[in-house]
């Protein structure tokens, strides 16, 4: 695995900053350098919120072949690479996102760190509620939750559930992935309660009615991974299905672009699902850090920047990440690239700009 830094060599290496700007805890700043919400109140006026989930499924001291101490400081550890870079001007579009959107930084949801070792039903239970409780507040407020997480449900069910709630129509999602995560139940608890690993898409669409099939726009799965029932289920009731395959052969960045607009056209709301190790081993780092969770014909990191800042065009509701593949402070930047080309996606969206 990459030697990741840490916080001295980063804060010491390239950072455009001086020490001056907000941080959450000593070894953790904002993300980017926005304004620290530490109340409900404090988010009034923003834009985007930014959300830490620090959480690892199941029981035990690994996820997939990895220790989970590597895992869990995903949140920290893009924060920390965020700082080193200037400000909000994002010179590929000629756009300071901060000149267009206010954004805060809400911090961690309350998730004990013994809940990722732990890994009871109940634990589970009050870290999705913890999350859940921080992506309302960012909902009251007519914001867009940004949620940085690692594993579901705090990472996915968590954020999408509170979208769907809201929704008075149909809901759309795009979804990355290398797995489809539409099992029936949750294999780390065989819990019905749990929306896991495992099964989180499936009991989002079972628990929010008006999570809509049709207006699913699945991405990036490949391989021999899957129940073959489960994908022509989703398939036969209308989800826009592209495999890595068919993305390399067929459709292209651009044709993938395109398919994007079934998740937003004629729905209310859409959510935003990044589960980044749909990059496998073709990110900008060695894939081997994902253990058992790499698979070959991954995304690229571009492809996922580039899918990020569509979806922040388009007018996305929420959009949240887990399995940040750990280890490597470049891994860790293309998640604030695809937060920020994200954001700029929303800025140009409000401005009237390339939307």
């Amino acid at each position: 695995m990459p030697h990741y830094p840490g916080w001295d060599a980063t804060f010491r290496g390239k950072v455009w900053r001086t020490t001056h700007f907000p941080r959450i805890k000593e070894d953790m700043p904002t993300f980017l350098g926005v304004p620290h919400a530490v109340t409900k109140k404090d988010l009034e006026g923003a834009d985007v919120v930014i959300i830490g989930a620090p959480f690892v499924a199941g029981f035990g001291r690994q996820y997939s072949g990895v220790d989970k101490d590597e895992w869990i400081v995903a949140t920290k550890h893009v924060r920390q690479q965020s700082i080193r870079y200037r400000s909000g001007y994002i010179q590929d579009f000629d756009l300071d996102v901060f000149e267009h959107l206010k954004v805060v930084d809400y911090g961690d949801a309350n998730i004990p760190p013994e809940t990722s070792y732990e890994g009871t039903v109940e634990k589970i239970l009050e870290a999705q509620e913890a999350t859940i409780a921080k992506v309302q507040d960012a909902l009251d407020i007519g914001a867009i939750p940004i949620v940085i997480g690692q594993n579901s449900p705090c990472g996915s069910y968590a954020v999408g559930k509170p979208v769907a709630d809201r929704a008075k129509g149909p809901v759309g999602m795009v979804s990355l992935d290398t797995h489809w995560d539409a099992w029936p139940y949750d294999w780390a608890t065989m819990s019905p309660h749990i929306a896991g690993s495992t099964n989180w898409k499936d009991k989002l669409y079972r628990d929010c009615p008006n999570m809509s099939i049709p207006h699913l726009v699945e991405i990036g799965e490949r391989g021999m991974l899957e129940d073959p029932a489960t994908i022509r289920r989703y398939v036969s009731q209308g989800a826009n299905f592209m495999p890595m395959w068919k993305i390399r052969t067929e459709l292209g960045i651009e044709g993938c672009v395109r398919n994007l607009d079934q998740a937003f056209a004629g729905s209310d709301a859409v959510y935003c699902h990044f589960d980044m190790d749909v990059m496998g081993g073709a990110g900008p780092s060695d894939g081997d850090m994902l253990g058992e969770l790499a698979e070959p014909i991954g995304m690229t990191d571009y492809e996922a920047i580039r899918l990020g800042h569509e979806c922040g065009k388009r007018g996305a509701d929420a959009l949240s990440f887990i399995c940040i593949p750990p280890g490597s402070a470049v891994t860790y930047r293309v998640i604030v690239y695809v937060m920020m080309y994200f954001m700029a996606g929303l800025a140009m969206r409000k401005i009237g700009k390339g939307a």
